[in-house]
């Protein structure tokens, strides 16, 4: 029998530079097609890069979102108008209610990004934010699935095949959280500056009841940045990373990706950047419901 290769991954927390840096390795890797979720985009480091890479044969096609505030949907159409101006193919997600929330791209058969930023100079310098970059087949293949789903049919049925790995709102966030905190025996370490969900906190308050540590980063700093992206770490074994806060908008009503890691190196990680920001960020889940479960703002 042959021998499963491990698959490689790497995560990025900190400096903020290194998380712009990832994204354009990504973008430059890119041979043939590359496909880009995109929620936000001001850095012209990123937009400078797809023109490049249009200009190098890449077929570039990017999914936005139609529906936010005004001055952001605004926004939305210039960016659409400028990345078509530099030759990529937009689609513009058009589900009547669920918003397009979610972070990541793939380049080909891969690498394939999944991260809780947008691609903004504020994202890049000031943030609090995580960036998984992997080779997992089964995640390269999923998301390129529910991209080309969500960018032509985003009424159509769910796709099958979407490896349980990918955390996927709104259709089975609710669910997948719940099951992961569930499993939780000895500790439940969030970074969430949107706590809100009555559900999650019920669930987080029973884990508390029965002797599971709870620790929660929500608002304030993160190392001397800004609280911005989301994480968590059950028992110091399993962790996810994305666009996923545990609040009712996010888990129910958005278009929303993050990603389970079980890589120890990865996972230890995430354990040591938890301890270096802890202190006096701790909150209860009680405090944390406090928070007000507002729009993703950069």
């Amino acid at each position: 029998m042959a021998t499963a290769h491990p698959v490689t991954e790497q995560l990025t927390i900190m400096p903020p530079a290194e998380r712009r840096e990832a994204v354009l390795r990504v973008i430059r890797s890119a041979r043939k097609r590359l496909l880009m979720s995109m929620y936000r985009c001001t850095d012209y480091r990123v937009i400078d890069e797809l023109a490049e890479t249009v200009n190098r044969g890449v077929r570039v096609e990017l999914l936005l979102t139609p529906r936010a505030t005004a001055l952001e949907a605004r926004k939305l159409r210039e960016l659409g108008t400028l990345v078509e101006s530099i030759g990529a193919e937009v689609y513009r997600y058009h589900d009547p209610l669920v918003k397009y929330h979610a972070k990541y791209m793939v380049a080909d058969d891969g690498p394939a990004l999944v991260a809780s930023l947008n691609f903004t100079e504020k994202c890049f310098t000031a943030t609090g934010d995580f960036v998984l970059v992997t080779h997992d087949p089964e995640v390269i293949s999923s998301l390129k699935r529910l991209f080309e789903t969500d960018s032509v049919a985003p009424e159509a049925r769910f796709p099958d095949g979407i490896t349980e790995r990918l955390i996927v709102g709104p259709d089975r966030a609710r669910a997948q959280f719940t099951t992961l905190l569930e499993q939780a025996q000895k500790s439940i370490r969030i970074v969430d500056h949107k706590v809100a969900d009555p559900m999650m906190i019920s669930l987080l308050r029973e884990k508390k009841d029965a002797g599971v540590t709870v620790d929660i980063l929500g608002s304030g700093g993160l190392g001397g940045l800004r609280s911005h992206g989301k994480m968590l770490l059950i028992d110091d074994h399993v962790a996810v990373i994305g666009s996923i806060g545990l609040a009712s908008m996010s888990l129910d009503f958005r278009r929303e990706v993050a990603i389970v890691i079980r890589k120890p190196e990865c996972v230890r990680q995430l354990s040591e950047f938890f301890e270096s920001v802890a202190g006096a960020q701790k909150q209860s889940p009680a405090a944390s419901a406090e928070a007000e479960d507002s729009e993703d703002e950069d």
